[in-house]
């Protein structure tokens, strides 16, 4: 089992790729705990992976350092440890530029980015107070490399993490903190499912079309991200157990993007 004895707090984890990570995670060996805005789901797939002794549920508004700080806490003293941090949480929101409302810019950054940097802060401080080091992974997104339509404060804060990452990257190293980014294509979460009318009714095509030829053109295969390839990455980053994997960033998108 890859990751036997680790523990590991997962963000945005009652649903999607969070959950599928989440129980990628247990299958291997790890305890987790269930980090959600949805503190009822949250708790439902902490018992659906196999209860307290396994898996915890945490509310946790990634935005609010006070909830940040209490559910790392949480995780120590339900575990006594946090070897691995994925940075999970996240939303989307589609529009023009030039009509995007400025408080759903810092809404969305906020989520992304300072959700990034609180969960960050404080799992380090864990990981730094003992031997045995730890793995920072972010969901980052084909957008981390590329850009789309009407989606400006996404792929800025998605860009925006792999600038983190090679930062904890080069200050976690002599404490043995490994920090990589996964970067997905489209995964058909609720999160894409609702992209889907959105982009349609932007650029005036159809439901079908925003699929066929938005979200899947440039694909090798035209198929989607599953949660299940994503979950397989993130298993890879944070079972992998030396700094020569550290600051990167990978592409897991159907060949969308090719690097």
């Amino acid at each position: 089992m890859r990751m036997k004895d680790k523990v590991a707090v997962v963000t945005g984890a009652a649903s999607g790729i969070g959950k599928e990570i989440a129980r990628t995670f247990v299958r291997e060996g790890a305890k987790v705990i269930i980090a959600d805005l949805n503190q009822a789901g949250a708790d439902a797939t902490a018992l659906e992976l196999g209860g307290p002794t396994i898996a915890v549920g945490v509310a946790m508004d990634v935005t609010n350092e006070a909830q940040v700080e209490a559910g790392m806490t949480k995780a120590i003293a339900a575990f006594g440890r946090i070897d691995v941090l994925v940075s999970n949480a996240g939303i989307q929101i589609v529009s023009p530029l030039e009509e995007f409302p400025f408080d759903k810019w810092k809404q969305l950054l906020a989520i992304h980015l300072d959700g990034a940097f609180l969960t960050t802060k404080a799992a380090l401080r864990h990981m730094y107070s003992r031997p045995g080091g730890g793995s920072i992974i972010y969901m980052g997104s084909v957008h981390s490399k590329e850009a789309s339509p009407l989606k400006a404060p996404y792929v800025t804060a998605k860009h925006g993490l792999i600038g983190l990452a090679k930062v904890v990257a080069k200050e976690g190293a002599k404490h043995g903190v490994r920090a990589n980014v996964i970067c997905p294509g489209f995964v058909r979460t609720p999160l894409v499912e609702k992209q889907i009318p959105e982009q349609a009714k932007e650029l005036g095509i159809s439901e079908a079309d925003v699929i066929k030829s938005v979200m899947l053109k440039e694909t090798v295969d035209g198929e989607f991200t599953t949660v299940a390839d994503v979950a397989e990455t993130a298993l890879f980053f944070a079972s992998f157990d030396s700094n020569a994997l550290t600051g990167q960033s990978l592409i897991v998108s159907h060949g969308w993007f090719m690097q």
